[in-house]
């Protein structure tokens, strides 16, 4: 007989899925909050990670409102790649800021990019970053807003990763 209560059965998959909906919805508030009351401007990778991170929310979201094993391996996959992509441009964007390139230039902004350039040429741009992306503007324990998106990111896809990996118990939905 155990002292401590048996936990397994109320972290359901549905469970996790809704924490991280909730958790990736905190951070985008966090963020927001940061560009409209202590006034930092995102750079075109901090708005691409916001973007992985709405697209995560919304898997997460939709992972849990289905039941079933099977809508779960799917979402859990797409959650896993979106965490991914997410985790690698905060990688990048923290190698941005650590080492930054010589000629730090302020270039264009996200939509400036998009609207000005095609696709395929845009994309490029923004995973090159500019002087913007290197800037620091806020610390938190050390880490800059890169680093913690980066390892929030990790974090998600550490989840989602463990809960396809894991087999489905009997009369869990």
């Amino acid at each position: 007989m155990s002292l401590l209560p048996d936990t397994s059965a109320s972290f359901t998959p549905r469970r996790v899925y809704a924490l991280i909906c909730l958790a990736c919805l905190g951070l985008l508030g966090f963020g927001l909050y940061l560009q409209h009351e202590v006034g930092l401007e995102p750079c075109p990778m901090c708005i691409v990670q916001r973007y992985a991170m709405i697209a995560l929310a919304v898997v997460a979201a939709i992972a849990a409102a289905l039941p079933g094993p099977r809508s779960h391996r799917w979402l859990g996959g797409v959650a896993l790649l979106v965490a991914a992509f997410g985790a690698f441009v905060a990688a990048r964007q923290s190698w941005l800021q650590w080492y930054p390139p010589e000629i730090a230039t302020c270039g264009r902004d996200f939509y400036g990019m998009i609207e000005s350039f095609p696709l395929q040429r845009a994309i490029p741009m923004i995973f090159k970053g500019s002087g913007d992306c290197t800037a620091i503007d806020w610390t938190f324990l050390g880490g800059t807003i890169a680093n913690w998106s980066f390892l929030w990111f990790l974090a998600f896809a550490a989840v989602a990763l463990a809960l396809l990996l894991r087999r489905p118990r009997n009369g869990e939905i």
